[in-house]
């Protein structure tokens, strides 16, 4: 922790990067899985990033992760980046990139749950659950088919497999205070980010995603994309989430959690004419009124790092 106040621009850029940066990921995954499998698009982006931040923790000579660390970084970079990522990039060739973010927002909601089921350090208190049915109203008006608000709702198979994927997200978010980790924040991501590129690939050459990429069709746009998901998405924007929580409030910070969606939702109707009807103004509302409450509900809980960064952090 530094002695002296950051430079106020600087805290701003950081902001910015975790509000904008963040919320515009779900675009550029979007766009990237248009033309490169979702799953092995998915392991380039978190094999490269996580190779660069293992690289330079290492570099900086921080201590080499224990093989408890190693194995409980494999588990939880089996739940995040399979279970979640990879459902999110599969699920985003079906769904619009500002719906899925609005779908990953429900992840506090599912992690509420998960502190009360598996931690126990949490009770279903009448705000909770309050704020749980707020949430699953909104997810309802996303995908009824049966509510009359114009537009077509999300399609099933998409909207289940965010659904799991925030599942996944939660119970991983919860299991990341509970198993050895590395100590440096940045050397843990890395690892995870690492062990989940592996996980993804052997997993999308398990469905044959490597017979089906044909590299020399894949256009510059959708290049620039994946790119753009490493260095900006994983890279610069888990550096800026860092920085803040060593100078910003956890309350402060955690406000990405409502940003992101609202981001997501504008940069997909301005930019990939996505839908922006009564249906997902009225789903978004209401899922961010339940973000909003559950975490609020405890200001003084720490941020989490990784496994929080959600999606928030696509």
């Amino acid at each position: 922790m530094p002695t002296s106040a950051p430079s106020r621009w600087l805290t701003l850029l950081a902001f910015a990067i975790i509000y904008f940066v963040w919320g515009s990921t779900f675009l550029a995954i979007r766009i990237s899985v248009r033309e490169i499998p979702p799953l092995l698009c998915a392991a380039m982006r978190f094999f490269v990033a996580g190779l660069i931040l293992f690289a330079w923790t290492i570099a900086r000579r921080e201590p080499w992760p224990t093989r408890p660390q190693w194995l409980s970084a494999l588990f939880i970079a089996l739940l995040i980046f399979v279970g979640d990522y990879g459902l999110l990039f599969w699920a985003e060739q079906r769904v619009p990139s500002g719906l899925a973010a609005v779908m990953m927002a429900t992840i506090p909601a599912f992690m509420a749950l998960s502190e009360i089921i598996i931690l126990r350090t949490q009770r279903l208190t009448l705000r909770l659950a309050s704020a749980l049915l707020i949430g699953l109203a909104g997810v309802a008006v996303l995908i009824s088919r049966s509510l009359n608000l114009g537009g077509a709702p999300i399609d099933t198979l998409g909207a289940i497999a965010l659904i799991f994927g925030s599942i996944n997200w939660s119970v991983a978010s919860i299991l990341t205070r509970k198993v050895p980790l590395p100590p440096s924040k940045v050397m843990s991501a890395g690892a995870q980010m690492f062990a989940g590129g592996i996980l993804l690939a052997i997993v999308s050459a398990a469905f044959g995603e490597f017979h089906r990429f044909r590299p020399e069709s894949v256009s510059r746009g959708a290049w620039l994309s994946l790119i753009y998901l490493i260095v900006a998405g994983s890279i610069i924007g888990f550096t800026a989430y860092l920085w803040l929580i060593h100078h910003q409030s956890p309350t402060k910070v955690g406000t990405y959690a409502y940003v992101n969606p609202v981001v997501a939702v504008l940069i997909g109707y301005f930019f990939a004419a996505e839908p922006l009807g009564t249906r997902t103004i009225l789903g978004t509302l209401l899922i961010l009124v339940s973000v909003i409450v559950i975490t609020t509900a405890n200001v003084k809980k720490p941020v989490p790092t990784l496994a929080s960064a959600s999606k928030n952090a696509a």
